[in-house]
């Protein structure tokens, strides 16, 4: 193929190179010019939504989890991403290194695609987002920056570093691969990324055969290490699914003996005024009282504790109960 065929090529897919660069951009200017969104003691951090992902993560969970355990490391990989997005998307817009930067347009769509897959309440946004970035990453990749580029105004000025193979590899122009090659990667690669599409749309979504699901409509908590010893009950709740914009909100917490007995209980007053000392959050995302309930963000993990009278072993085994406004519930059993 000759350079006219890849001018062209770059030619027709400005739009799709235009619009993705500023997908990524946009990012880096919401985050620190419109808003500073990398304060961690402001409403709207970013790390706060990285730890959304955490939940149902696809291969990545345990780095998400690291970092958002790790508060320090959390802002400084937050910084980092949010500088590369920026680098990334303008130069991109600007087709400037275009292969270089469409490879980092791949990464980062490909990260989102796999720590925040299964988020989106109505249209699997984030899914459509991570997969059609890989996409059009792979597409610019092989089209290059065309003629509304950078690269290839410094072609047409005979500048000396684009007649070099490194530039034609990670610049635009002819890819220096023949024919033959180019049309197999062509083929090897929209195999792999429409591979890619079925199984995360089927993993995250159930999109392809079976019962479609979506584990971002309504909330759910996990209880988890519950006991009860020296009149304490303590117990985690891991908030695993539901909108990454709205909380659950605990209204009622009740222990029951086998006789349908409530030996303990508190009210949504009771959890909206929560001491600091009887929760110990895990995460970024916290557990934290709120106005009229228990406030559980998506991702947050916290053991809660409480104080309770002493219990005449009338019974073996309790049922720990959690009420939601929504009115689920979710239960545990304690074993004395």
């Amino acid at each position: 193929m000759n350079n006219q065929t890849y001018l062209y090529g770059g030619m027709f897919t400005t739009t799709l190179r235009w619009v993705a660069g500023w997908t990524y951009f946009s990012a880096f200017w919401r985050r620190l010019i419109l808003e500073n969104k990398l304060n961690p003691d402001e409403a709207g951090y970013i790390g706060e939504k990285f730890n959304h992902f955490l939940p149902n993560a696809l291969g990545i969970k345990p780095i998400i989890e690291h970092l958002v355990s790790n508060p320090e490391s959390l802002w400084w990989a937050m910084v980092s991403f949010t500088v590369i997005e920026g680098i990334v998307g303008l130069l991109f817009m600007f087709g400037l290194f275009t292969r270089l930067m469409s490879i980092g347009v791949f990464g980062l769509a490909f990260g989102i695609l796999l720590g925040s897959g299964w988020l989106g309440t109505t249209c699997l946004d984030e899914w459509q987002i991570g997969i059609l970035g890989v996409a059009a990453g792979f597409t610019i990749f092989m089209s290059g920056g065309g003629k509304y580029s950078m690269d290839e105004y410094f072609i047409r000025k005979n500048k000396s570093f684009t007649a070099k193979k490194w530039f034609r590899l990670l610049g635009s122009g002819v890819l220096p691969l023949k024919d033959n090659i180019a049309n197999k990667l062509v083929l090897a690669g929209s195999v792999f990324i429409l591979a890619l599409t079925l199984f995360t749309n089927q993993y995250f979504h159930g999109g392809v055969y079976g019962k479609l699901h979506n584990l971002s409509v309504k909330p759910h908590v996990t209880i988890s290490n519950a006991f009860i010893q020296n009149n304490t009950l303590s117990f985690t709740v891991f908030r695993d699914e539901g909108a990454d914009v709205y909380g659950s909100f605990l209204i009622g917490i009740k222990l029951i003996d086998q006789q349908g007995n409530i030996i303990f209980e508190q009210n949504q007053a009771q959890l909206s005024h929560l001491a600091k000392e009887q929760i110990k959050n895990d995460y970024v995302a916290r557990v934290k009282p709120g106005k009229h309930s228990l406030i559980l963000p998506l991702g947050a993990k916290a053991t809660l504790n409480f104080k309770i009278a002493s219990i005449r072993n009338t019974t073996d085994k309790y049922i720990l109960e959690l009420i939601d406004i929504s009115g689920e519930k979710w239960t545990q059993e304690i074993t004395l």
